[in-house]
């Protein structure tokens, strides 16, 4: 949620921002319900104010025998003005409540505008893999070591699903506890998270009101009626562990990590770059999650790219990292890095972590604050998030880069403890 009092303060300074995302607002509109509503409010607080004098009076007139019958009248007559103006202060606040609820947040200064051709690449690390023989794509190296059911997970549950088996299952989990074992290290705390969300979950996250459609609701209702749906990604619980809190200064930041499936209706595509593995409706992830003062949160995307870095870098994959432009940037933050791994057979980078920013927009969403040590006064904290990582592109550039002419795929040596094996091979 954006900050009311800095669209009142310079309202073109918020449009030129949320322009960059190629999101053109009138914010005269937003501006004229709240000048009447201040205005209401502060009329209904003289009413109340002669109201009360009013009503001091009746036992003074009663005590001298006067008539209070002009004075109740009075009193009655204020008490049915004020309830018509808390009536209409209550209308607008609905009607501000839903303008302001499906803005997005405001980019930082430093992020471009424009879509995702506009992305910048920051760096690349490593090589691309070059091969002295015909590569395969990662769905027939997979079906060809029987790592993966393709067809098995489409007959379980339909287009976008998957069954992992034998070594790709090994593989799989592998991956889980190369990730869970470095953020331990880091000092981060792990959580397990519910799968099923409540509709304030994924309001405080940004995802709703305006992207209810693309989560999977469990029967029994909508979203907007607090309906439950499966979580999309775990930064949607993470960020509502301190929903309505206010926290000490000295506990930030909080540091957690957890790890969930994903569930999202985001699958359908049939082009050559989605195939396999690379877009599907339920995957690994684990998640990354900060909560800071204002004035750390730039240091701590900082550290959350860098842990994400790292993490690609120890399993030696081929990747870059990008610096979204504004129109590339998720609803509900300000900033985005995003590291992308080199798919061999596709020729192009895929995104395995987006290491965001929110600012204050999430917490001012949930009211999530803290009290400052040196003011005692309660603020809006910083939230930021990350993958740490997604495994569901990770696994096909993991076969892909490492692919043998034989047909093998060679482990990566940090996952080795785990899978039981230097190289994934028939018999």
């Amino acid at each position: 949620m954006l900050d009311i009092n800095r669209i009142r303060s310079n309202p073109g300074e918020v449009t030129s921002a949320l322009a960059k995302r190629g999101v053109l607002i009138d914010f005269s509109e937003l501006l004229s319900w709240d000048d009447s509503r201040r205005k209401l409010i502060f009329e209904s607080e003289q009413m109340k104010a002669e109201r009360n004098t009013v009503s001091a009076e009746v036992p003074k007139l009663k005590k001298e025998g006067g008539d209070v019958s002009g004075t109740l009248a009075r009193m009655k007559l204020l008490a049915e003005e004020i309830k018509e103006k808390e009536n209409l202060v209550s209308v607008l606040e609905d009607r501000i409540k839903s303008f302001m609820e499906v803005l997005p947040n405001i980019p930082d200064d430093d992020v471009a505008p424009g879509d995702a051709s506009c992305n910048e690449v920051v760096h690349e690390w490593g090589t691309r893999p070059d091969f002295k023989f015909r590569i395969k794509n990662h769905m027939d190296i997979c079906e060809s070591l029987g790592l993966i059911d393709y067809k098995r997970g489409t007959k379980l549950s339909g287009n976008g699903f998957w069954l992992y088996k034998g070594d790709g299952a090994v593989l799989e989990w592998a991956l889980l506890n190369y990730f869970i074992e470095e953020h331990l290290k880091d000092g981060y705390e792990f959580l397990l998270p519910p799968h099923i969300l409540n509709y304030e979950c994924g309001y405080t996250a940004g995802q709703f009101p305006k992207f209810g459609g693309d989560v999977f609701s469990l029967a029994g209702g909508t979203n907007e009626d607090g309906a439950q749906f499966l979580l999309p990604t775990s930064e949607t619980a993470l960020i509502n562990v301190h929903r309505n809190e206010v926290l000490a200064e000295g506990e930030l930041p909080k540091k957690y990590f957890s790890y969930s499936p994903c569930y999202r209706k985001e699958a359908g595509s049939y082009r050559a770059e989605e195939r396999g593995m690379i877009r599907g409706h339920q995957f690994n992830k684990v998640e990354m999650f900060q909560y800071t003062v204002p004035e750390k949160s730039n240091d701590a995307l900082t550290e959350l790219v860098g842990k994400a870095e790292k993490l690609m870098q120890g399993l030696g994959l081929h990747y870059r990292l990008s610096k979204l432009a504004a129109g590339d940037v998720s609803h509900s933050m300000a900033k985005t890095y995003d590291i992308e791994v080199w798919i061999p057979s596709m020729g192009i980078y895929k995104e395995v972590s987006s290491a965001s920013n929110a600012r204050d927009y999430q917490a001012r969403r949930g009211q999530i604050r803290y009290k400052r040590n040196d003011t005692g006064k309660n603020e809006f904290l910083h939230t930021l998030n990350a993958s740490g990582l997604a495994t569901s592109r990770i696994f096909p550039a993991i076969v892909e880069q490492f692919q043998n002419e034989d047909g093998s795929v060679s482990v990566p040596p940090v996952l080795r403890k785990w899978v039981g094996k230097d190289m994934i091979k028939n018999g």
